[in-house]
């Protein structure tokens, strides 16, 4: 088995013996950029890693409760599938009331259907070089060591919320020339080129008017003061804001996202299954933990497939580069009734669906062409 041993920074990492050697920059990262990098801040890439992989991996937990209950609910009242019908008209400029009022009702049939939901609640961590203009704030890069992206305790938003913050990493900064204007706080006018002066614009740098007279903008030289600069010749360099030094440092940026999973067992009748991904149910099962445990003693057999398929997704998925927080799954039921009617001598039928009785009727028998459905 290999051994640990730590070096000092002027050290080499190298295999010795069977023995691994490893630096305090492969333990802890790289702490400020080194003096000579100056001109190269920050696209040297010391210290810069994006979606670091979390200490450790989490285990799913098995929870312990009964079973999930049948639930077996009754297709609606032939009273409300009419009055739903008929709101539902009502809002249709172009739809008839008459077979709403007229209708007759030949069958409702339950189709009760499963929405499985499973949020997966994570934090990833990176870091990148970044930089502030130097006003005298306190350097730390020389007073100890930088400490572990992952080990820096950031408190935790909202849970399932997405959110994110930036943190500068303690002991990570030093002071460094301006790269882009090589300390000198002041960088060249592009507008006049250093020279202070612009061609007149009134006169096209003649001179002269339109009348042949002396131009009074620029009083005959053709040249005018440049306004971007005030006729300084240079610019204050936007980088280090005129100060010629730059505090620079390792910020962490850390990320909190839920990641989302949404699955509707289809019946088949018919109706359209995209239209109940946000249809409102009636929650029957909420299970909550670090690592939830994949459903398997739920009635219907399809929310225990996509249950067992979303866990090992998002296990598979976000486990490696991310830390899970908590894991949310819930089932809920969404009533849908397939009602069955005639008007003139022609059977149609028409869905109501989800807890606040919505209406899908593609087939509606009185309508304008004019009108969609």
């Amino acid at each position: 088995m290999d051994t640990l041993h730590l070096l000092s920074d002027q050290d080499e990492p190298e295999r010795v013996q069977g023995h691994l050697i490893l630096t305090k920059e492969d333990l802890f990262g790289a702490t400020a950029p080194p003096a000579d990098e100056v001109n190269t801040f920050p696209e040297s890439g010391v210290g810069v890693a994006k979606d670091l992989p979390p200490p450790y991996a989490d285990s799913p937990q098995r929870p312990n409760r009964p079973d999930a209950p049948h639930w077996e609910i009754p297709s609606i009242s032939e009273e409300l599938a009419r009055e739903a019908l008929v709101e539902y008209v009502a809002s249709r400029c172009c739809y008839s009331r008459k077979p709403a009022k007229e209708m007759v009702f030949s069958e409702l049939h339950s189709l009760n259907t499963y929405r499985y939901r499973l949020d997966t609640f994570t934090e990833s961590r990176s870091t990148e070089w970044a930089s502030e203009p130097y006003n005298g704030q306190p350097v730390d890069g020389f007073s100890g060591v930088a400490p572990g992206p992952w080990d820096l305790p950031v408190p935790i938003p909202a849970m399932f919320q997405d959110c994110q913050r930036d943190v500068r990493l303690p002991h990570s900064s030093s002071i460094k020339g301006c790269n882009q204007c090589l300390t000198l706080g002041k960088s060249p006018c592009n507008k006049c080129v250093t020279s202070g002066q612009i061609q007149c614009s009134a006169c096209s740098g003649s001179g002269r008017d339109h009348s042949d007279n002396r131009c009074s903008d620029c009083r005959g030289s053709g040249r005018v003061r440049c306004s971007p600069c005030h006729g300084a010749g240079s610019l204050q360099c936007p980088n280090c804001q005129g100060k010629g030094q730059l505090l620079c440092f390792l910020k962490l940026t850390v990320k909190w996202k839920n990641h989302s999973s949404v699955h509707v067992v289809d019946k088949r009748s018919g109706f359209p299954v995209d239209m109940l991904q946000d249809a409102p149910g009636e929650m029957l099962f909420t299970d909550m933990n670090q690592r939830v445990y994949p459903v398997e003693s739920f009635p219907d057999g399809a929310v225990n497939a996509a249950s067992k398929q979303a866990v090992q997704e998002h296990h598979s998925q976000f486990s490696t580069t991310c830390r899970i927080l908590q894991q949310r799954q819930t089932i809920e039921l969404i009533p849908v009734t397939r009602v069955h009617f005639t008007w003139r001598d022609k059977t149609h039928i028409y869905f109501v669906y989800g807890a606040d009785h919505m209406v899908y009727a593609k087939d509606y028998p009185a309508k304008c062409c004019c009108s969609i459905s």
